[in-house]
């Protein structure tokens, strides 16, 4: 009998050491997500925040055009939840509220 020496496959190339594709991945989706949940600034200001977190933190990664998008995306969403809260605050005013509701009594609607 021989002793011959079985061949070794070889072994599939280790990932980059650091690389963060998941995070880059991570936030493009919850960037997805948020341009749904930006109508309700309590969900959609924490998940545009986590988003563009881990779109940054994705940026040094193999998928950068996904972390990229996603920090767009959060930024547009950032954007889109701080105007929804400023116009929820002045149409819950009183006064204002009152004035648009006297302006269409008198107009006739």
């Amino acid at each position: 009998m021989s002793m011959e020496s079985q061949p070794v496959p070889p072994a599939p190339p280790a990932p980059a050491a650091g690389d963060r594709k998941g995070f880059g991945i991570a936030g493009f989706v919850i960037g997805m997500l948020d341009l749904c949940a930006w109508l309700l600034p309590i969900c959609g200001g924490p998940l545009a925040v986590i988003s563009l977190v881990l779109s940054i933190l994705g940026l040094k990664s193999s998928q950068r055009i996904l972390a990229i998008i996603g920090v767009v995306l959060s930024a547009v969403a950032i954007v889109l939840v701080i105007a929804n809260a400023i116009l929820g605050a002045v149409l819950n005013s009183g006064s204002i509220l009152q004035q648009i509701q006297s302006a269409l009594g008198a107009s006739g609607y």
